[in-house]
This record gives C-alpha cells, sequence and structure tokens, in this order.
C-alpha cells in the first residue's frame, strides 16, 4: 500500500496548530512581557488632577519607589480594582501611589474620586494618551513597579488583586524599597 504524503499535509498542519493553540491554554493573559522592564521609565511632563496647572515628571519622582497605576472613570476593570489600592492606603502600605488618569476628561476623574475615594499621593493626566504610548500601555488599568533611579521593575496588566500584590509586587516593593 503506497502511502500519498499529499494527504498527509494538512493532518501534519493541523496537528502543529493544535499545539500551539493546547499550549496557549495554559499562558496567563496578564503576564505581557514589557520591552521597559529592567529600562528607565520614559520622560514625562505631564499636568496634575488636583492642580492643572501645576505638572509632574519624572525628576520629580526620582528617589521614591512608586506604583504607576493607569486607571481612567471609563474603564469598568479600573471600577473593580480601586477599592484595593484604597484597602492598601488604609492599610497603611508605604509606597507611594501615582495615578496616571488616562485618555479621560478630568472633571469626570475628579468625580470618580471624590465618588470612590482618592488612594493616590498625586494623579497626572493624559487626555490624549500621547505620553501612555511611550510607557507602552495597552490600555487601563496597568500598573508600573518603579525604583528609586527611575527604572521600570514590573509591571501588571489588568486589575491588581491581592493574589498579585502579596506574590509579586508587595515583596518587590519592600525590596526596592529596602535598597
Amino acid at each position: 500500500m503506497k502511502i500519498r504524503w499529499k494527504y498527509l499535509i494538512p493532518l501534519f498542519i493541523f496537528l502543529f496548530l493544535a499545539g500551539f493553540m493546547f499550549k496557549g491554554l495554559y499562558l496567563d493573559p496578564r503576564k505581557v512581557p514589557s520591552a521597559l522592564i529592567d529600562k528607565p521609565a520614559p520622560e514625562f511632563r505631564l499636568p496634575t488632577l488636583q492642580d492643572p496647572g501645576k505638572t509632574l515628571t519624572k525628576q520629580d519622582l526620582l528617589g521614591k519607589v512608586y506604583l504607576l497605576n493607569v486607571w481612567a472613570s471609563w474603564c469598568q476593570a479600573c471600577q473593580y480594582e480601586h477599592p484595593y489600592f484604597i484597602e492598601l492606603k488604609n492599610k497603611g502600605e508605604k509606597v507611594m501611589m501615582v495615578g496616571y488618569n488616562y485618555r479621560d476628561k478630568p472633571a469626570m476623574a475628579r468625580r470618580w474620586l471624590q465618588q470612590l475615594g482618592d488612594p493616590y499621593d498625586v494623579t497626572i493626566v493624559d487626555e490624549n494618551g500621547q505620553a501612555a504610548i511611550d510607557f507602552g500601555v495597552y490600555g487601563a488599568p496597568e500598573t508600573f513597579v518603579i525604583d528609586k533611579k527611575g527604572v521600570i521593575r514590573y509591571k501588571v496588566i489588568g486589575p491588581l488583586t491581592d493574589a498579585v500584590w502579596k506574590k509579586d509586587v508587595g515583596p518587590l516593593v519592600r525590596q526596592l524599597e529596602a535598597q
């Protein structure tokens, strides 16, 4: 019996693609590699939400470990995540929290923080999303851990949860603070 190889080619292609799809079932969609990890955070100069006449720059934050939390009032996942930032603040976590209001109207952002509480030490506004491009922001929410030298050490895509804080972010923040 002679095997006709041309009839087996679709089977091999199917098995090859099925293998990739099967592997994909076990990947964590939150773990999107960032080219910026262990690289200096991009330069920025953005107005603050609290005082639009005042700006904040990367240089203003040097010497501090901080979380840069990208959020917006229109973001459903941000509403889910926000109470956890309030909880961190209420528990007395020592890390500086910088809110990064992304592609939002400042009036809407201020109203949102008044209603839900404001866990941030300062909030910067990027109404058109231009500076977010330099950070490689895919959307809101995202949280960056930035060290005292202004280097991005970790990135969370999606809501920051207690599990992610306890396993990854909290220990990293404490380690960076000790340096």
